[in-house]
């Protein structure tokens, strides 16, 4: 397992070299689709898409997409203005998503999530692209994984890579060797303000608890979360109940 913290403070974008290196997260002849939130995370993700596309053995495309709900603000002019500076493809997509609310169905964080990953896989399916980038970050895995374990009985996380069943499509996470702190450090550097949303639907009470067992259980430690993260890879079944 690569060692996450060979350096005190690895740049992102060697962080994200290794993640696509371990888990060959691209590949030559790729059609890549990276959903945009105009947040943080997502913003970093297609900056090291646009500054990788310019690499003489680049070898593949890319598309920013905002899927954008009927309930949320427009995409942040100021995150527009740089994907214009580093050439990024962009387009938006308008998704009435309280419409497919059914009787009795609660509108919430989870179902806008859901049907917004739905339209991204549709899009992609239609227009060729055979992958899809998601911004999610080593913490957002870490707190999937315990919200699993403690809500569901389940030893599951969001995985690097992704193979859809059914179809030709895989799910993508360049930033699975990188911590939020790192990607608020990165935004401050880069000068782009984050976006949050401020919908009146939001319910993240289960995800807010994980994080804060999280950072309780690795008392806030970088790298006893890379640790952690590593765990997954390292799998004794000898001393697990099967």
């Amino acid at each position: 397992m690569y060692n996450l913290i060979m350096k005190k403070h690895p740049k992102l974008s060697s962080l994200i070299d290794k993640a696509c290196f371990d888990y060959n997260l691209i590949e030559k002849g790729d059609r890549i689709l990276i959903g945009a939130s105009g947040g943080k995370d997502s913003t970093a993700l297609i900056k090291y898409f646009a500054n990788r596309a310019k690499r003489p053995e680049c070898g593949f495309e890319y598309k920013a997409l905002f899927i954008k709900s009927d309930f949320a603000p427009e995409f942040p002019e100021g995150i527009m203005a740089k994907f214009r500076e580093w050439g990024v493809p962009f387009e938006k997509l308008n998704v009435n998503v309280l419409e497919r609310v059914k009787p009795g169905q609660k509108m919430s964080c989870w179902w806008c999530s859901t049907q917004r990953r739905s339209e991204l896989l549709s899009y992609a399916l239609d227009n060729g692209y055979n992958k899809i980038a998601l911004g999610h970050h080593m913490d957002d895995i870490l707190e999937t994984l315990l919200m699993n374990m403690l809500n569901k009985g389940e030893l599951a996380a969001m995985p690097p890579r992704l193979k859809y069943d059914k179809f030709p499509v895989s799910v993508v996470r360049p930033l699975c060797y990188v911590s939020e702190e790192r990607l608020i450090e990165q935004a401050k550097e880069e000068g782009y303000a984050g976006y949050t949303c401020t919908c009146n639907y939001q319910d993240n009470s289960d995800r807010k608890e994980a994080r804060r067992k999280l950072e309780e259980l690795t008392e806030g430690s970088q790298a006893k979360k890379e640790r952690l993260f590593a765990s997954l890879r390292n799998i004794q079944p000898l001393y697990l109940p099967v």
